[in-house]
């Protein structure tokens, strides 16, 4: 038997990982939840800190877990949906504030100066437009029931 201010090796901190990462998806902890025990995790020494960070969460057995849905049966996952509206809003916000800034030098300067806002959402929309096309053709943002 171990003793709780036993050193823990990187193995022991993978493996409660690993559970915590279980444990998710089984949907007993929300991602904010296990950001911050997988936080907690990695930066443990012993294995009282360990088992303190799934004192409160069911045995799992690692080795002898259910086997998981193809990927064509899976959800897919509303947080990748809510990170692309998220990506596309602030790309949205901040070219809106460069094309605003722009305009009050042009007039202030009563001439035209060169649209630099393109420089700016240019790059950054074509990299946002690739990722969503790419994640529409594989299938993601698509209920399966």
């Amino acid at each position: 038997m171990t003793s709780p201010e036993m050193r823990a090796s990187d193995r022991d901190r993978d493996r409660v990982a690993d559970t915590l990462r279980e444990h998710m998806a089984q949907g007993r902890l929300t991602l904010e939840e296990f950001n911050e025990r997988l936080e907690l995790v990695y930066s443990s020494k012993t294995y009282g800190e360990l088992a303190r960070l799934t004192a409160d969460l069911p045995d799992i057995d690692l080795n002898n877990l259910p086997a998981r849905q193809p990927q064509a049966e899976r959800r897919p996952a509303k947080a990748v949906d809510k990170g692309l509206k998220g990506a596309w809003a602030a790309w949205a916000m901040a070219s809106s504030i460069n094309w605003v800034i722009w305009l009050i030098v042009s007039v202030t300067s009563f001439e035209f100066i060169y649209p630099w806002p393109l420089w700016v959402m240019g790059p950054w929309g074509a990299v946002l437009l690739v990722t969503t096309v790419f994640y529409r053709m594989s299938g993601g943002g698509k209920d399966r029931d």
